[in-house]
């Protein structure tokens, strides 16, 4: 790669992923989760398992949570400090898939995948995120593209093929200590699915596949084995219990149709989705490469689609994956209307572009309208927790809505610019650029917002609360936020979470919960002597008092 275009990339990565990663809290559930963990692990100098409010995590393995450690001890215990990996992983990913697209076409396609990359919705924002997804997500394509390598091997001498299978074990044995098997799981899935697409014939050497599983065996066990000799196989099964849980069953509430990635694949990848399906008709001008590269994409997108569309916990991040199959092949529909066939675009294509770019800026445009004019959503709203949220002081001046309508207006004139031949990869640029400022402006006006009717109260709670000499927890619901935002310390008694309904106790209690559990307050209140201290956007605050207790 030329030093020209590493130090671009470098740059427009550092410039999109960095700025402004602590501007709002961390987000519950899982932002916070993973936060915590890192932030339990450095307190405890614990490095060799998770913990969440000091007990056994048994949900995932340490990778990320020690990237997110590291992160931590260079720049505190923070929001950016959360979120600053994944922005380095922006970086290296878009570093990856512009060497891919070099190798594999030209310099001109590379940039295109990074530009359908980061001007695609849910691809840009993920960067911005404490999630552990971007990280897995690297280390499984990565190992997933030495198989590529591997089946275009056929002017390859041996032991480079050897090689390549090693470092495919090594990416997907580091995508298993960051996420857990699954990622082994998805890559034999894509074997067995290329394979039959031979017609069974032998595609890949069997010798090579025994040094990729005897290689990704290896480096999982530098924490799975190690955590097995030491502590037993608990870990082991409580993890392997809780997937087949996550798969058999919604997790709290995370349910959804059989359809629900397709849409949010679909809509969240745009317009990336959209030039997708000009990538999918095979043209005699092909490289093998090409075509072979198609090919795997197409097996990747099928099966991640098929596995967590059957998993029937339903969460957005879970199908992240799919990103890179969709990027790429919409790059290579993009890059053959500009540059191979150079033929009209399809009105079908135009329609769908324009269509969809409408929806998004109509949805966007009509939140500040609809923020200040709750009285016409209110009446479609049963959740009393929703309810009370929704009528939190949140200024809104009406112009936030000129996001949404810039971007129709930018995307629509690179439409206009994409069907003229002349202009074509102009118009491209500009549509793919029209959503790179969208989310970046959507993230700096909204998302601040947007918290402070989901989140924010609470969270301003257990800060106001931190460090201090009580004990903090939360009622009818699931949250990590007491934990991380409290800044809670490992407890004197094992059995201290038991205390907060002792009869009594030596300091003050707080139980934060939402509205619609009135039951459960007024049982708190009449039983336990809790008196409510306050509520706010939909969040009840209780309060006992220190009893004297020990």
């Amino acid at each position: 790669m030329k030093t020209r275009n590493l130090i671009l990339i470098i740059c427009l990565g550092g410039l999109l992923f960095v700025p402004l990663l602590g501007m709002v809290h961390l987000f519950d559930w899982d932002e916070i989760n993973f936060a915590e963990s890192a932030r339990e692990m450095l307190l405890t100098h614990t490095y060799s398992y998770l913990q969440i409010d000091f007990q056994r995590f048994y949900e995932k393995p340490p990778l990320f949570i020690w990237v997110q450690a590291l992160s931590m001890s260079l720049f505190g215990i923070n929001e950016f400090a959360a979120r600053f990996p994944n922005a380095v992983i922006g970086i290296i990913t878009l570093l990856l898939i512009f060497n891919i697209g070099r190798k594999l076409i030209n310099e001109k396609f590379g940039w295109i995948w990074i530009l359908c990359y980061i001007g695609s919705f849910l691809p840009h924002f993920y960067f911005k995120t404490g999630l552990i997804d971007p990280l897995f997500n690297l280390f499984t394509f990565a190992g997933i593209y030495q198989f590529i390598l591997l089946t275009n091997a056929e002017n390859f001498k041996a032991a480079r093929n050897f090689r390549i299978a090693m470092w495919a074990g090594v990416f997907i044995g580091l995508a298993i200590l960051t996420k857990g098997p699954v990622a082994l799981l998805v890559t034999l899935f894509c074997l067995f699915f290329y394979w039959c697409t031979y017609r069974l014939k032998s595609v890949i050497p069997f010798r090579y596949l025994i040094v990729f599983l005897l290689t990704a065996f290896i480096v999982s066990c530098a924490w799975f084995g190690l955590e097995t000799i030491r502590n037993g196989p608990d870990f082991l099964f409580a993890f392997i219990k809780r997937q087949i849980e996550l798969f058999k069953n919604p997790d709290a509430g995370h349910g959804g149709p059989f359809y629900f990635h397709f849409l949010v694949l679909f809509f969240g990848c745009f317009p990336a989705s959209v030039f997708m399906f000009s990538a999918f008709r095979n043209d005699k001008s092909e490289t093998f490469a090409v075509l072979n590269m198609k090919k795997w994409m197409d097996i990747l997108l099928f099966t991640i689609l098929l596995i967590f569309s059957i998993v029937k916990t339903k969460i957005i991040h879970y199908s992240s994956l799919a990103y890179f199959p969709i990027t790429f092949l919409g790059a290579y529909g993009i890059f053959r209307l500009i540059w191979l066939d150079k033929a009209k675009p399809k009105n079908l294509l135009i329609s769908a572009l324009l269509l969809i770019s409408l929806l998004v800026s109509l949805a966007v445009s009509a939140i500040p309208y609809l923020a200040r004019h709750i009285n016409l959503i209110e009446p479609y709203i049963n959740d009393s927790f929703g309810k009370a949220a929704l009528k939190a002081n949140v200024h809104w001046s009406g112009w936030e809505s000129l996001v949404g309508i810039g971007y129709f207006v930018l995307f629509t004139t690179g439409v206009f610019l994409f069907l003229k031949s002349r202009f074509r990869i102009y118009g491209v640029v500009m549509m793919l650029m029209a959503g790179t400022f969208f989310i970046q402006l959507t993230l700096y006006i909204f998302t601040p917002k947007i918290e402070v009717y989901s989140q924010k109260a609470a969270i301003d709670f257990f800060i106001g609360h931190q460090n201090k000499d009580c004990y903090v927890t939360v009622w009818g619901y699931k949250s990590y936020a007491q934990l991380f935002y409290t800044r809670k310390k490992p407890p004197l008694h094992q059995n201290e979470g038991d205390m907060v309904f002792a009869k009594h106790i030596s300091k003050p209690v707080y139980i934060v919960t939402k509205a619609g559990n009135e039951d459960a307050v007024n049982s708190l209140m009449k039983y336990q002597d809790f008196r409510q201290a306050g509520n706010e956007n939909g969040f009840v605050f209780l309060k006992k008092d220190d009893t004297g207790g020990k």
